[in-house]
């Protein structure tokens, strides 16, 4: 299983304090934790787009494209690009060049996107979220798949044997964020390209139905041992105790913000508590806690890749190092021998 961390760069007041750091100061931060989780041995990093005051991710391939340049082994994707709002050919060009410059470690992680305001932003009509989505990402990967693209659609002017530069000799990974969606896994495996199924909330098995429609578009399409990927919130610190309190101030400061918006309750620590449970979806505790739940997720959705949100609402810098040091040293060495270790058929 490949491990990793994510982040949509928020920037954020601290609970306690009521400061916010400088955007400088938030960049500078966010290029340490990448360069740590290369150095302690984690295999993917990734970025999601966002355009909100909440946020500094509104470019994840340039934050990438820097972090390319301070790390070497670490695979650098988005989680997500918002490619309902966004141009295939351009989105092409940027990974390209991000994988020249990273040595072939770009990864896009394309979505549909979990906010609007891209849409509005970029002139968009939320009437045709479905549809955008659908043809772009049928573009992207003609565009990655063959050097002139003969192409027509609804959403975007048409090309044709048109070649879309710079070319890289490596087949970009694009992966296919889904929600709760049940259509987008089945698009995912149909395209044959792999899934990020991203779960904030209730119990992780009960998304196994779309592990399933996934891998059964997949095999009535032809491919074979598609990847899946879990995105969860998670932090790892020395203890439970430690873990929990540390993560919760900022966390339901933002998930109160934003549910807000959305019309939710205001986050408590009940329910806060509750998803710390081993069969919920917060991944918080000890390394020992951690690593439990990563197997026992892995028994449930039979995933090859987890990737952890650290940061939900502006985490202390200190802190959020200390999670990704404990989770490439401590969680990842254990998840992979348990796995290494386990029978082929288990």
């Amino acid at each position: 299983m490949e491990l990793g961390v994510y982040t949509f760069v928020e920037n954020t007041p601290d609970p306690a304090t009521g400061q916010t750091l400088s955007p400088v100061q938030r960049l500078r931060d966010l290029m340490e934790e990448i360069a740590l989780a290369d150095q302690v041995g984690l295999e993917v990093f990734g970025i999601g787009e966002h355009h909100r005051p909440d946020f500094l991710a509104s470019a994840p391939p340039i934050m990438l494209a820097a972090a390319a340049e301070r790390t070497r082994a670490i695979k650098l994707s988005t989680a997500v690009t918002v490619l309902s709002s966004d141009d295939p050919v351009r989105v092409y060009e940027q990974f390209a060049t991000l994988d020249l410059l990273s040595g072939g470690r770009a990864e896009i992680m394309a979505g549909r996107g979990s906010f609007i305001e891209s849409f509005p932003l970029f002139g968009y009509d939320l009437n045709d979220y479905d549809a955008l989505f659908a043809e772009k990402l049928d573009l992207l990967v003609h565009i990655r798949d063959n050097l002139r693209v003969t192409w027509s659609g609804e959403h975007r002017a048409p090309l044709n044997i048109q070649a879309i530069f710079p070319r890289t000799p490596n087949k970009i990974p694009i992966w296919v964020a889904v929600g709760g969606n049940p259509p987008s896994a089945i698009r995912a495996g149909t395209l044959g390209l792999p899934m990020a199924l991203a779960i904030i909330g209730g119990l992780p098995e009960r998304f196994r139905p779309f592990v399933d429609l996934f891998r059964e578009a997949a095999k009535q399409a032809g491919h074979d041992a598609l990847q899946v990927g879990i995105n969860t919130h998670g932090y790892v610190a020395d203890t439970s105790q430690r873990a929990a309190d540390e993560f919760f101030p900022s966390y339901a400061a933002q998930m109160t913000h934003i549910g807000r918006e959305r019309g939710w309750p205001p986050t408590t620590r009940a329910q806060f508590d509750a998803g710390l449970h081993p069969r919920a979806h917060l991944m918080i505790g000890s390394p020992e806690q951690v690593i439990e739940k990563i197997l026992f997720q892995h028994e449930a959705l039979g995933h090859q890749r987890y990737l952890m949100q650290m940061s939900v609402g502006t985490m202390p810098h200190a802190q959020t190092m200390r999670s990704i040091e404990l989770f490439g040293t401590k969680v990842a060495p254990a998840v992979r021998k348990a796995l290494a270790s386990a029978k082929p058929n288990d």
